[in-house]
């Protein structure tokens, strides 16, 4: 595997100040690798780290790197060959859930070209953002994408997605007017991919993308039990609806 190439052991926390208070954790590990050179695993390791098109924006029967490209292009966009790097879920056992891809855009030089934030939803829809992040990574963008039944299409979002060393360190809070904004954030320490902390992994949280999915819709179930109303869902929008 590529230098490039390693998994993140994180934690991802969800801040809700109104109208009820509610603080959500979890345990979790991402991969970050590069499109061009994806990891070729053993057989008997491939069950628990496989990426597949499907899980992301464009054409199912492409490659992710093309459709990224290609998401790129249809904004004006050319890296002209440069590397794009990606933070996401691996499919584990044929499963998988992302409820933030990151991917990192750089031109033939190798400078930082853009962001793309990928952001799924438990509906198996999905929506991009392009972002020109500042030095820290952080930019702005108007929300247009339903994720949370319990937030409407309202907002902006602050992200900030700096591209991950030793440290994995990223936020996104979703301000609205005449609401506290709502937080998430991914912490995470970066380990080689290698074998041993491959199967590590998968056996410190199994079966982790279903345990994500789970784990959120349970946090519903909870805010829902508790009188948090809920916001109609819109018709997904052209960037957003998912392959199943």
């Amino acid at each position: 595997m590529t230098d490039t190439t390693a998994i993140y052991s994180t934690v991802i926390e969800h801040i809700r100040t109104a109208p009820l208070r509610n603080r959500f954790k979890y345990k979790s590990y991402s991969w970050l690798v590069d499109l061009d050179d994806m990891p070729q695993l053993s057989w008997r390791i491939r069950p628990l780290a496989g990426f597949d098109a499907r899980d992301h924006i464009g054409d199912p029967n492409g490659t992710i790197r093309t459709n990224i490209d290609a998401f790129l292009a249809e904004h004006g966009i050319d890296l002209g060959g440069g590397k794009i790097t990606m933070l996401a879920n691996a499919r584990v056992f044929g499963h998988t859930f992302n409820p933030l891809s990151v991917f990192w855009c750089h031109d033939g030089a190798g400078a930082l070209k853009c962001v793309v934030a990928e952001v799924h939803n438990t509906y198996g829809e999905r929506y991009a953002y392009l972002l020109e992040t500042d030095e820290r990574g952080a930019a702005r963008v108007r929300k247009e994408f339903y994720v949370s039944p319990f937030n409407d299409v309202d907002g902006q979002y602050r992200m900030r997605l700096p591209e991950p060393s030793e440290a994995l360190a990223l936020s996104i809070v979703l301000d609205r007017a005449d609401s506290p904004p709502f937080v998430a954030t991914v912490a995470g320490r970066r380990r080689p991919a290698t074998t041993r902390t491959i199967i590590t992994s998968a056996l410190a949280i199994p079966l982790a993308p279903l345990r994500v999915v789970v784990q959120i819709r349970w946090q519903g179930i909870r805010l829902w039990a508790r009188g948090l109303p809920i916001r109609p869902r819109p018709h997904a929008t052209a960037a957003g609806k998912a392959t199943r």
